[in-house]
């Protein structure tokens, strides 16, 4: 008989930092949440794209056309109108950071707008948005398939 995962409502990664109020994640540096974000999104899409027996090169392939900057690009202009206006205000805070270093190999504007992405992703996730970062996921995922 095949056992079913459940999901609890406990963010154990944000468990390890319980020093962070939501006034200072409201007030971090926007390339912070990114950098959360990054991860958070990109643990995501391992996690969805894994299959029993996976090849770890193909899953590499696979993940990037998720996590490359024009994909993600792609995907906060599609949710676009999906965001509400804090989240949308948290895309621009990070497109609108400044970066102190060129993208290598990625369009400045997209390398932007996936800065953005990411930064809405650690944000709701840092601020304990577990459902909403579940749903624009789910949203996301449907979008590149």
């Amino acid at each position: 008989m095949e056992e079913n995962i459940k999901r609890t409502n406990v963010n154990l990664f944000r468990a390890v930092n319980t020093k962070l109020s939501l006034e200072g994640i409201n007030m971090m540096n926007p390339l912070q949440l990114a950098y959360v974000g990054d991860a958070v999104y990109e643990l995501f899409v391992r996690t969805a794209i894994l299959t029993e027996g996976s090849n770890v090169k193909s899953l590499h392939r696979e993940a990037t056309k998720y996590v490359k900057a024009r994909a993600q690009a792609q995907s906060v202009h599609m949710l676009d109108e999906f965001l509400t206006d804090r989240e949308k205000y948290f895309v621009k805070k990070g497109r609108n950071a400044k970066i102190n270093s060129a993208p290598r190999n990625a369009d400045l504007v997209d390398y932007k707008y996936a800065t953005g992405f990411e930064c809405l992703f650690g944000y709701l996730y840092l601020s304990g948005q577990e459902d909403r970062l579940l749903q624009l996921f789910d949203m996301v995922m449907k979008h590149h398939k």
